[in-house]
């Protein structure tokens, strides 16, 4: 089963998801900070998501508690780039645990993992999209009902194909 992301939309078989994107489009050259969301073929990794906020998630992947203290590092230099860690940190990064809804549900997508590029883009995620569907660092949102829909009918063999 594969996603696909066209116009600003995610097709998962006849289920369609309006989405937003990075704030500078779609590219086959991501870079740190371009703001652009990755062009390619892609799995899913974990789900991160507030125990505070959703209290049932029901999936077929691997499923974190965030906590307050966790980040995903997004400094080239860093050991650590494009990993989730701990905070506080001497590096750049994301903060998980935020006030605001958008993390609420995190599922990683896989890119620049294996291996590891430095400044080839990191914490590229599809999490909860604002209400008037806020363009993003690069990473691509949806809904709250939408990422439930997702994170029930995805596996780990599941491709998002982005062009």
């Amino acid at each position: 089963m594969n996603i696909k992301l066209k116009n600003k939309f995610l097709y998962l078989n006849e289920y369609k998801i309006k989405c937003a994107i990075g704030k500078r489009g779609i590219t086959s050259k991501k870079i740190e900070g371009d703001q652009k969301t990755p062009k390619g073929v892609f799995t899913f990794g974990t789900i991160f998501y507030r125990k505070d906020k959703i209290t049932k998630i029901k999936t077929k992947l691997k499923k974190i508690v965030i906590k307050r203290n966790m980040g995903w590092c997004d400094e080239p230099n860093s050991k650590d780039y494009n990993k989730r860690i701990r905070l506080p940190c001497n590096s750049s990064a994301e903060k998980l645990w935020l006030n605001k809804n958008i993390y609420n549900v995190i599922i990683v997508i896989n890119y620049n993992l294996k291996p590891i590029i430095k400044n080839k883009g990191s914490a590229i995620f599809l999490h909860i999209a604002t209400k008037n569907y806020q363009a993003t660092k690069g990473c691509i949102a949806i809904k709250k009902k939408d990422m439930l829909y997702l994170a029930k009918h995805i596996d780990r063999k599941t491709k998002i194909i982005i062009n």
